[in-house]
């Protein structure tokens, strides 16, 4: 897997430059020089200021910091509230999809469905007829005389 988040912060830097300084004196210093310090310096991204942020070519990365930033640091108490709520609510529903496919008391429940199926089974196929073959005499007969003087079946 690929670590994208040092040319996430070098498009997050890129594109700070072009937004207001009030905005980004909203940042705390500490993370726009954790930006600058683990930033690749060396990739090169280029604003196109033609174009919206959401028709920018950004990677996924980049577009959850400014996601946690605007959240954290720019957004009105009300959008924080409701990021927040959003946030929870997604949450909550991967918990209960975690909890629906791996819930421990239908794990156990399948599998002692299958034990049973399994045994009922097994059960099934020890309890066949089997069918008995009784031999005439005179067969008995002939494979005993064949046997004795080894005409028959080897040892």
């Amino acid at each position: 897997m690929e670590d994208n988040y040092p040319k996430a912060y070098k498009e997050v830097m890129e594109i700070l430059n072009f937004v207001p300084k009030e905005s980004v004196d909203k940042i705390p210093q500490t993370m726009l020089d954790t930006f600058n310090v683990k930033m690749d310096k060396e990739y090169v991204f280029i604003v196109d200021i033609n174009k919206s942020f959401e028709e920018q070519n950004l990677l996924e990365e980049t577009k959850a910091i400014f996601a946690n930033i605007f959240r954290d640091y720019w957004a009105t108490p009300y959008q924080k509230e409701r990021i927040e709520a959003k946030e929870k609510y997604d949450r909550q529903k991967i918990e209960e999809e975690k909890k629906a496919k791996y819930n421990p008391d239908d794990i156990f429940n399948k599998r002692n469905k299958v034990d049973v199926e399994e045994k009922i089974e097994e059960t099934n196929t020890n309890n066949l007829p089997i069918e008995i073959k009784k031999e005439k005499f005179y067969e008995k007969l002939v494979k005993f005389i064949k046997k004795f003087l080894n005409f028959g079946e080897n040892k």
